[in-house]
């Protein structure tokens, strides 16, 4: 099973030099990938509403940042883990993931979800309540910009006549994993996704596991070809728990997991550290 690494965006800093000396041990320590989260906004809590994130938690822009790591790297997967796509313009998207993939040389795993902060939404002017659908016709218009020579399209969401997206991307197409756990995020993945990436533990993922090989089954699809990874999201670094649920994962046939620390940890020194336990803690799974 693979591992990957979470970009500590809310702790590493500003410093360009101690995100490429974080990269590079991710790299040299053998970790899969790098997954890079998504904000553009923080947000302040207003009445019953608490953002999971608040407006002190900082975060790095993901296409740029996955550039720079792009830049200090030579083997690691790039993922974005994941990016809001619905409250973005989706010819942007696509050719800032082409842009990327370019840069990395192929080495771009474009991770997706719909969200939760509708605040969020608000203040970028998008539409929170059609989300699940424009999503959809989204990764269907960024595979025809990625794989053909012109395109024509007429949907709910866009037109496009006869445009392209000039340089293509190393993989045509790129490839699309979703993020969320909700039933309707579950059967979208199965349809059209390339995986399924949620934050959950095992136990909690068992029905969804059920119900994603439903609806796999019902798309026509093999469930051997299809993606599964499992973010390990915890308050405190439990190193007895973080085999457990990594185990978990395995058994439920995930080829990647990766831990998803919630507690803070603000010196880069740190980080690296922690990096070097994950890749101690789970040797041989």
């Amino acid at each position: 099973m693979l591992l990957n690494a979470l970009f500590p965006t809310r702790d590493i800093g500003t410093d360009p030099a101690k995100i490429r000396d974080w990269a590079q041990a991710a790299e040299e320590l053998g970790f899969h990938g790098i997954e890079v989260a998504d904000h553009v906004f923080g947000a302040a809590p207003r009445g019953d509403w608490k953002p999971v994130y608040s407006e002190h938690d900082p975060f790095h822009e993901t296409f740029t940042t996955m550039g720079f790591l792009a830049a200090v790297t030579k083997k690691v997967e790039l993922a974005s883990g994941v990016l809001i796509l619905p409250q973005r313009q989706t010819g942007v998207v696509a050719k800032q993931a082409a842009e990327v993939d370019i840069l990395s040389g192929g080495r771009l795993r474009l991770g997706v979800g719909v969200g939760w902060n509708h605040v969020e939404y608000e203040a970028l002017g998008m539409e929170w309540k059609t989300r699940g659908a424009m999503q959809a016709e989204q990764i269907e218009v960024m595979r025809l910009l990625w794989t053909k020579d012109l395109v024509t399209f007429h949907g709910r969401f866009h037109t496009l006549n006869d445009v392209n997206l000039l340089p293509v991307p190393v993989q045509r197409p790129i490839p699309v994993w979703f993020g969320g756990s909700s039933d309707a995020v579950v059967k979208r993945a199965a349809r059209i996704g390339d995986g399924w990436m949620p934050i959950m533990t095992p136990q909690v993922a068992e029905p969804k596991l059920a119900l994603l090989r439903e609806h796999l089954e019902a798309a026509g699809r093999d469930p051997a070809k299809f993606g599964l990874e499992g973010w390990l999201r915890f308050d405190e670094a439990d190193e007895e728990q973080w085999r457990k649920a990594a185990e978990g994962w395995k058994a439920h046939g995930a080829q990647i997991v990766m831990l998803y620390p919630m507690y803070r940890m603000p010196k880069v020194e740190d980080q690296i550290a922690t990096l070097k336990r994950i890749k101690e803690v789970m040797a041989g799974l």
